[in-house]
Formats: structure tokens, C-alpha cells, sequence
């Protein structure tokens, strides 16, 4: 029999669904223990509490806004392999995303806490794709790429993001990375054209010198 108070809208044996909270409509969405791929729209506290609690889950997709700020149960979610958190503005420890053994692809948008990129290092070896994109509004400020030395990842994003170092040397010995794009500003032109030499395999759109002249004036 259907719990008439159950409001999450998701049937109790499917395996993916999209839930956009409206107060505590989130509740009882921990009994959809065969989903596999969630969609879910702000998430607050007790709503990633429940979601935790979705052992099966292989990707999880939070959208704007996200406002929980403990993200430690995370870490129940073993089976887990894509994740994307938008707008995680209370998070401020990041670290219990190293301890996913199954993750592969991670992406961060409009986090405010990201700023410093050392806790990354634990998924040195095995992230394959990595978004770390600033909004529409807001630019992604980032300390350095020292931390992604070496990583293995093959795509790696940072649409919208300001890097304060504006160093890109750390790229060149992600041996595996051929997609790799950002913003102009993200770095001087030389940086662009430095790491253009030493990976001629890598691709990015700030790589053609073309792009760099300044516009003709047509009359």
C-alpha cells in the first residue's frame, strides 16, 4: 500500500529518478533502495542524510542550490562513480569525496571553500574526468594546480575559474589529459602557449595565437 505522506514522486523500485525539494518532500526517499542514478535539487541537511542512505547509488547529481554542509556520510555511497555538486556554499571540508573508492568523475560548480586544491591528492591515481567551473555570475577562485601534478585524469574543466598562480605547469605531467578548457583569464598568454609547447597533444581553444590579436576595426 502507497504511504499517502510519501511525497517524493520516485516509484519505490526504480533504479533512477529526479527529486526537487519542496520543503520535506524529501522524506522517505532513502526507501528507494534500487536507485542507482539521483537527480536531486536543493539539497539541504536532511535530505543528503537520506540520500546517503542509497547504498546502490553509481551517480549522483545535486543541483542548485545546495546547502547541506556535512558531506561526511558521503562516504556510505561505495558504489558511487559520478558526482556533481553545484553550489556547495556551506561545504567547507571536501575530503570525504577521497574516501569514494569508486569515483571516476567529479565535478564542483560555484563551490566557495574550494580554494585550495591540496585535499584532491588521494584521487591522484584513479579520477578520470574533473570539473571545477565557477556560475554564471561568479568566477572560481583557485590557488594553484600544484596539487594536480601528475593526476591521471584525461578531461579537465575550469569554465569560469580564476587561477591566482596563474601557473599551468602542473598539466604537463597529466600524461593522460588531451581535453582541458578554461577561460581566457584564467592565465597570461605565454602560460597558454608554454604548456601548448610542451603538450602539442593536449587541446584547448586558448592554444590558437589567432585568438589572442586584437579585434580588427572594420569601417
Amino acid at each position: 500500500m502507497a504511504d499517502p505522506d510519501d511525497k517524493v514522486g520516485i516509484p519505490l523500485d526504480a533504479t533512477s529518478g529526479t527529486h526537487n525539494r519542496e520543503k520535506k518532500s524529501h522524506v522517505g526517499i532513502s526507501r528507494r533502495t534500487n536507485l542507482r542514478a539521483l537527480w536531486a535539487g536543493a539539497v539541504n541537511q536532511d535530505f543528503f542524510n537520506e540520500i546517503v542512505q542509497l547504498t546502490n547509488l553509481e551517480e549522483l547529481y545535486m543541483a542548485w542550490p545546495t546547502t547541506a554542509a556535512d558531506i561526511s556520510g558521503i562516504t556510505a555511497l561505495k558504489k558511487l562513480r559520478k558526482l556533481q555538486i553545484d553550489s556547495p556554499r556551506n561545504v567547507t571540508d571536501f575530503t570525504p569525496l577521497t574516501r569514494l573508492p569508486n569515483l571516476v568523475e567529479l565535478d564542483l560548480e560555484n563551490a566557495k571553500h574550494l580554494y585550495d586544491l591540496s585535499w584532491l591528492r588521494p584521487l591522484k591515481d584513479r579520477l578520470e574526468v574533473l570539473h571545477l567551473d565557477g556560475s554564471i555570475n561568479t568566477s572560481q577562485k583557485l590557488k594553484s594546480l600544484e596539487p594536480l601534478d601528475g593526476f591521471v585524469f584525461r578531461k579537465f574543466w575550469m569554465t569560469n575559474a580564476r587561477l591566482e598562480d596563474k601557473d599551468f605547469g602542473p598539466l604537463i605531467n597529466c600524461r593522460n589529459l588531451t581535453d582541458f578548457h578554461c577561460a581566457r583569464f584564467a592565465a597570461r598568454k605565454e602560460d597558454f602557449m608554454r604548456l601548448a609547447d610542451a603538450r602539442p597533444d593536449l587541446k584547448c581553444q586558448w592554444f590558437d595565437p589567432d585568438l589572442w590579436e586584437p579585434p580588427r576595426n572594420f569601417r
